[in-house]
């Protein structure tokens, strides 16, 4: 059974644009639905509401995970990695995660020589 702990924003090793980056994982199956970053308020707003909540960095905004798609993420567990520099949400998901209409961003393989 996993450790259960509290960790501040302050507590967590941000990357160098002062970013938590997050892999999502589908809590039934393992799939992994994608990779995103928090901010404090994310991270905060993600822990509070139980939603998934996100910085986007493309459009520079607080988002949602759903709000506009209706393909909400829900927390079923989070956990912080060992260097507390990385985030795994285990999540109940509504529709497709990924933006291209794919369940998972992860949709294509990559060919090898």
């Amino acid at each position: 059974m996993a450790e259960k702990i509290r960790l501040s924003w302050e507590e967590l090793k941000l990357n160098s644009d002062g970013m938590l980056p997050v892999v999502v994982q589908d809590d039934k199956d393992g799939t992994v639905l994608m990779v995103a970053y928090m901010n404090k308020e994310a991270y905060e707003q993600t822990l509070s509401t139980g939603r998934m909540t996100y910085w986007s960095r493309s459009r520079n905004e607080l988002w949602v995970k759903g709000l506009t798609s209706g393909h909400f993420q829900y927390v079923k567990s989070l956990a912080i990695d060992c260097d507390n520099d990385t985030l795994l949400a285990k999540v109940e998901q509504v529709g497709a995660a990924c933006h291209t209409g794919n369940y998972t961003c992860f949709y294509r393989e990559l060919e090898r020589d």
